[in-house]
């Protein structure tokens, strides 16, 4: 990170004048560049502290936006750079979006033990989203995108939803549409208008490996 134009404290960046730029790892593996931005991005609630797993065999997206953003745990100041309760994020949206075989899993502090979802095992009737917004540390798979433009202002974007927009001058790329398979994420939260879970199946995992997605 380099220090902002103006800043009288060396060695430090205004909170208020980044946002990460993160591009897909079928493009460039795990690269994150921060830039120059008009504020911080705030999620729009606090997150819990407790990162999750999410797993499918396939997801098929129309209408794909990605972007950097911050989410914060409750209690965080998010004008605080260095407080350890947030973190950067790249924000995924997607207007709607099919998930074939979708797990979930997420591991109870303080015990051996997860919760698991799975749905969508019935290749007829996957799981389906509506304007899916998904702040994640980590995102793994075979990915294709149509009609794909990168570089795009983060305020500019139109193809993930109404709420699926970043700061101007943020680093941004979207597409019509997009296709991972082996998808494999970590992420601290989603929101989704609607979310269609077929053939629902939770469960609670005990012992000493307790299951997870990956």
């Amino acid at each position: 990170m380099s220090v902002a134009q103006g800043s009288a404290v060396k060695g430090r960046t205004r909170w208020k004048r980044f946002a990460t730029v993160v591009v897909p790892a079928s493009f460039i593996a795990g690269a994150i560049v921060f830039g120059q931005a008009t504020g911080a991005i705030a999620a729009s609630f606090n997150v819990s502290g407790s990162q999750f797993k999410v797993s499918a065999d396939r997801l098929e997206g129309t209408g794909f936006v990605q972007y950097g953003g911050v989410a914060t745990e409750k209690g965080g100041n998010p004008s605080d750079p260095y407080d350890p309760k947030n973190h950067l994020v790249a924000v995924s949206g997607i207007a709607s979006a099919k998930l074939y075989n979708l797990c979930q899993s997420v591991k109870i502090p303080g015990l051996p033990a997860s919760m698991v979802i799975h749905a969508g095992k019935d290749k007829n009737n996957p799981a389906e989203a509506t304007d899916l917004l998904i702040n994640m540390s980590s995102l793994q798979g075979d990915a294709t995108f149509n009609n794909i433009q990168i570089g795009i202002d983060a305020s500019d974007l139109s193809k993930g939803g109404a709420n699926a927009k970043g700061l101007q001058g943020g680093f941004a790329q979207q597409a019509d549409s997009v296709t991972i398979t082996g998808l494999k994420q970590v992420a601290w939260s989603t929101t989704a208008g609607t979310f269609k879970l077929s053939g629902l199946d939770l469960s609670v995992s005990t012992g000493a490996k307790p299951e997870e997605c990956f």
